[in-house]
């Protein structure tokens, strides 16, 4: 599937010119047919060619202007022409519009943006006008220290509508902000699910949704490259609750995506001319998630969707509200309007990245310091210390290391230290200062901050349990679901340990644990991979 988008990729980025060019610089369309052009230069006389090159003066001024003409050219020296090809019968010195430079454009200016974080802070950021919304991402991804790994996204939140969504890479900030109203606002957020269909496209694809039209079948490789090439023309269909305009009412209708628009069907599954009736347009809209449409707009389901024409800033009387009934569905409708719309631009947006980092990838691992990298194991138990070169000696030795290391724990906890950096005080703090941790928020709060997020397998955070003060509870997703489990304390030998699995597998501190499910599944139905995170700008 790779081999055969990189080629279509490929096509479209070659710029193929086979326009010839004239001696003199020009196009040769731009020059008239040579049929056309002798008898015309046959019936003009050299005193008409002059003629037609000068303004037409008053004839008493004009007279006057010869005789001092001639005049000059009788007491100058005759300056000969450098360019005599340029003046021949076969190319009149005639300055066209295509043989003129460019006109140059304007720089671009600069402008302030204001951008929000998750946690309410914000940042006026000086931008050029023609910077993109992945430039800003990554101008503030620095201004953050945080680390880009091409899922940060910068989002377009309609409070007063109940609407948001990402923006594409290779849109232009201040273009999208003309068409936002006063209270709209930029958010900077993660979304890890931005590119997923090009990564895995059957899960947002269902083989009934996708019909073609010029073909009778096809696999989700030839889908991808039908919706990657513009000049066929897929189609998704399928039942979605529409809202009707000027009511409050919900019908569940025959929908139908195409490149022309989107189209409701008023008879049934009938997808004949007269029985389709247009409700959106592709070109000057954009699709949008629906944060509240239960509340806000009375929707059936929470799986709200929306069409909103660029025109439309503050008023929801042009809103086409769409509801789905699942999530997966949703997210496939939105998938397909953002392939029509754009095509081969979004996987340009999605294979720049990945050779910038193939460009780096030497670079892309940290470096480690000399002083680390000359560290060996060493054995201290005689009276001079010596290298341990048998691997396996070294790992025993670690293991007894790490077991002392506990012992001595224990016995400072039995003695009762409780110093500030004592382990066992450590071990119920210190997961407070990563960023997958996110404090005591309600269950609703982890699973609204994981859909915003993206809905990718392995995305998880970590909070404390709201019916068991000292627990904790990883919430993960898995298959577009999201789960809980919870993370129960456990002694053992007087030392307290965390774990999910009733004691079987035992961790110090939740730190070690997302170590350890991060590299093995374990419990969970897969391993940890992205970590929902929150940066303060």
């Amino acid at each position: 599937m790779n081999a055969s988008l990189e080629s279509l990729y490929s096509a479209c980025n070659m710029q193929s010119d086979t326009v010839p060019l004239l001696q003199n610089g020009q196009h040769a369309r731009s020059q008239p047919p040579a049929s056309a052009s002798k008898p015309a230069q046959a019936q003009a006389s050299p005193r008409q060619k002059v003629q037609r090159s000068q303004p037409v003066h008053i004839l008493a001024v004009r007279r006057l202007q010869e005789e001092d003409q001639q005049f000059r050219t009788s007491s100058l020296p005759a300056i000969p022409n450098p360019f005599p090809e340029l003046c021949g019968p076969g190319s009149p010195p005639v300055v066209t519009a295509s043989s003129l430079p460019p006109p140059t454009q304007a720089p671009p200016t600069k402008q302030d943006v204001k951008v929000f974080s998750e946690d309410g802070t914000s940042k006026v950021v000086e931008i050029l006008t023609d910077m993109t919304a992945r430039d800003l991402c990554q101008l503030l991804v620095y201004k953050s220290h945080c680390v880009d790994d091409n899922s940060w996204t910068l989002v377009e939140h309609h409070p007063h509508l109940g609407l948001e969504r990402f923006l594409e890479d290779h849109e232009l900030v201040v273009q999208v902000e003309g068409t936002m109203g006063s209270e709209s606002k930029f958010l900077f957020r993660k979304n890890y699910a931005k590119y997923e269909f090009f990564k895995n496209p059957v899960n947002f694809f269902p083989e009934q949704m996708v019909t073609w039209c010029q073909q009778s079948n096809g696999s989700q490789t030839q889908l991808l490259q039908n919706f990657l090439n513009a000049s066929s023309c897929p189609e998704i269909q399928g039942f979605l609750h529409v809202k009707e305009l000027g009511r409050k009412s919900w019908k569940k209708l025959y929908v139908c995506l195409r490149r022309s628009g989107l189209y409701c069907s008023t008879k049934g599954t009938s997808k004949e001319p007269r029985h389709l009736q247009l409700l959106a347009d592709l070109e000057e809209s954009n699709i949008f998630f629906l944060i509240a449409g239960k509340k806000q707009y009375s929707a059936p389901t929470d799986h709200g969707l929306c069409i909103k024409p660029n025109k439309v800033k503050n008023e929801a009387k042009e809103l086409r509200l769409l509801c789905a009934e699942d999530e997966q569905t949703r997210i496939c409708w939105m998938t397909a309007f953002r392939l029509l719309k754009y095509g081969m631009l979004l996987y340009q947006n999605y294979r720049i990245p990945q050779q910038r980092k193939a460009l780096l990838s030497p670079f892309a691992t940290p470096v480690r310091s000399v002083s680390e990298n000359s560290l060996v194991a060493m054995d201290f138990s005689g009276q001079t210390g010596r290298v341990i070169e048998n691997p396996a000696e070294a790992q025993s030795a670690a293991l007894e290391e790490g077991h002392a290391w506990r012992k001595r724990s224990m016995r400072m906890n039995i003695l009762g230290s409780q110093s500030p950096l004592h382990p066992s005080t450590l071990s119920t703090v210190i997961h407070r200062t990563q960023h997958w941790f996110h404090g005591r928020i309600t269950r609703e709060e982890s699973h609204r901050i994981i859909k915003q997020q993206g809905l990718v397998d392995g995305l998880f955070l970590l909070r404390d349990s709201q019916s068991n003060p000292k627990a904790f509870v990883l919430t993960l997703c898995h298959h577009q679901k999201i789960k809980n489990f919870q993370i129960l304390p456990f002694e053992d030998e007087g030392q307290t340990f965390f774990t999910l699995d009733d004691g079987n597998t035992k961790f110090s501190d939740l730190i070690q644990l997302v170590d350890f499910y991060q590299l093995n599944k374990g419990v969970l139905p897969c391993k940890l991979k992205h970590h929902c995170i929150r940066v303060a700008l």
